[in-house]
């Protein structure tokens, strides 16, 4: 029956199943114990390990047992780190030892990673020496007298060493549920102060089995992982998704778009997550006409919407049915998601239906009260896939979770009479570019420590390729102007490069509200019409 409120139900099948992520893995290695389960698909094909799932489960819990002789059920242990097979061993390894996994991105610098090792109390952090210039061992070496609880740092580079310990098979595993907090990922909202989702095994294991599903995924078949590790789009979609099916996952170090198609076609690979970004890139790479992509049949995107055109593009270059997520972190990390059969005008202008278990309604964001469908409102998802709550901070869990178990996720979407979502904006002013979450407030308050910026905004404006791209409006303090070099230099002293704004833009008075806070709005439809001065070096 077509809906009149907009309130909608995922079906029921598959069942929501009462695994943990060691469970989940264990069922794989019993089941087909000598079917390829990992591969490392570095650039050098004579470096590439590999691990069945037997072998697989076997190192992952060698590595629980090796952590269980350092860190009690229920600490925290960070990982900070590229795409790893040892990521990945990590991921099954904490969860099977009653941890709490942190997870970090790579891009991070000094004063990010410290708040998020402060903020999550962690006991411990599994470190590369670097990554892409990034100096990550001693940075952790640097804010580690300030990490008071931070009483173990283990590299990677002495990952053999650290991990013998588990062979002393007389160390038991303590008891785990599915109810069970298995992870922290950070995330943000306007306030710019990152929030640290306390996710369980419940909630992951399912959410990563049913996108894969509804994927069109088989069992055992070859699943690329491009997605970084440290996002619930790479270790539950890509990690947790392949090992509900049994899958063979080739695991990409860093996205690198010619790397990627080689995999492809020397793997015969048949699955893939990714941001369009990545989609966009490789189909033009120089060697995309000349690889055999015959065997691809299943592309999965999110991030942000893709554009009718795009999504034809993707389907006839790859020839495969394109499906798109939508969700947060909060939610492990699906919530909503089109199917391969959709219509093509519902996968570029809609997010499709509520996932399996789970419930979705629109409301309005000042009572709280269910609209009629086709009316826009606040996005709210309920059901299995729900964080815990933001750890140790009670009243923003509070604000995002309601009485009734509703997860208010600051999306202003409408609902159809099939229960199909598209996207209107967001109540909270987050820029999505590539894929990647960016929080203005955080660019704002380091910009404004800059002593040639009096006041400054950051917004997102559309992108072809991004979805969207940051841009800085500033305007200037007395004296002489700052120039592009001078402001991208001293950002990314600071924050993570992906965050650094690519447009600057000059303004002699900011538009206000009454009140005399900056009208955002007004500023994205000057932009758009031109009215804005580029900052030039």
């Amino acid at each position: 029956m077509p809906l009149t409120v907009s309130h909608a139900f995922g079906a029921d099948h598959p069942p929501v199943r009462e695994q943990t992520l060691g469970d989940a893995l264990s069922w794989a290695a019993q089941t087909v114990p000598d079917r390829l389960a990992l591969i490392a698909g570095t650039a050098d094909p004579s470096a590439r390990r590999s691990w069945t799932y037997a072998e697989l489960y076997t190192q992952c819990e060698r590595t629980a047992r090796a952590l269980s002789t350092r860190f009690k059920p229920g600490e925290r242990v960070a990982v900070w780190a590229q795409n790893l097979p040892e990521w990945v061993m990590m991921e099954f390894g904490t969860a099977m030892a009653g941890l709490v996994l942190v997870t970090i991105n790579p891009g991070l610098r000094a004063s990010e990673v410290e708040y998020v090792l402060k903020q999550s109390r962690c006991a411990g952090v599994v470190v590369v020496d670097e990554f892409r210039g990034n100096p990550m061992l001693a940075t952790i070496e640097q804010v580690r007298a300030r990490c008071p609880e931070l009483r173990e740092v283990i590299r990677f580079a002495e990952w053999d060493a650290f991990v013998t310990a588990g062979d002393d098979k007389t160390i038991e595993l303590p008891s785990v549920q599915a109810s069970d907090a298995v992870m922290i990922q950070y995330t943000s909202g306007t306030t710019g102060f990152p929030k640290g989702a306390l996710l369980h095994h419940r909630g992951l294991v399912n959410n990563g089995a049913h996108t894969a599903q509804t994927m069109g995924v088989n069992d055992g078949d070859v699943w690329v992982t491009t997605m970084p590790l440290f996002h619930t789009g790479g270790c539950v979609c890509c990690v947790l998704g392949a090992v509900s099916k049994r899958a063979t996952q080739v695991l990409v170090e860093a996205f690198e778009p010619g790397l990627v198609l080689e995999l492809f076609e020397t793997y015969r690979g048949n699955a893939m997550v990714g941001v369009p970004t990545m989609l966009i890139a490789m189909t033009e790479h120089p060697s995309f006409t000349q690889r055999d992509l015959s065997s691809v049949k299943a592309l999965c995107s999110g991030g942000s919407l893709v554009p009718a055109a795009l999504v034809t593009r993707f389907e006839q270059q790859l020839g495969a049915p394109f499906t798109i997520v939508f969700g947060q972190t909060e939610c492990s990390p699906v919530a909503s998601m089109t199917r391969p059969d959709d219509a093509l005008a519902d996968k570029a202008g809609t997010i499709g239906l509520p996932m399996p278990g789970v419930e979705v309604k629109v409301v309005d964001p000042e009572t709280g009260t269910t609209l009629p469908v086709g009316q826009i409102g606040e996005y709210c998802t309920r059901g299995y896939h729900v964080m815990l709550g933001y750890f140790e901070m009670p009243d923003a869990t509070a604000a995002a979770i309601d009485s009734e178990g509703w997860l208010h996720t600051g999306d202003l979407c409408a609902m159809d009479e099939r229960g199909y979502c598209t996207v209107e904006g967001r109540l909270k002013d987050m820029i999505i570019r590539g894929g990647e979450n960016i929080y203005p407030r955080e660019l704002e308050e380091c910009l404004f420590r800059h002593p040639q910026v009096a006041e400054v905004a950051v917004v997102g404006v559309p992108h072809d390729k991004w979805g969207e791209e940051v841009a800085a409006v500033i305007r200037p303090a007395p004296g002489p102007q700052p120039t592009v070099e001078e402001l991208t230099t001293y950002m990314r002293q600071h924050l993570a490069p992906h965050k650094t704004p690519r447009l600057w833009l000059v303004v002699e008075a900011f538009p206000l509200t009454g009140s005399g806070k900056i009208q955002k709005f007004r500023l994205r439809e000057m932009w758009a019409k031109g009215e804005l001065i580029t900052l030039h070096n």
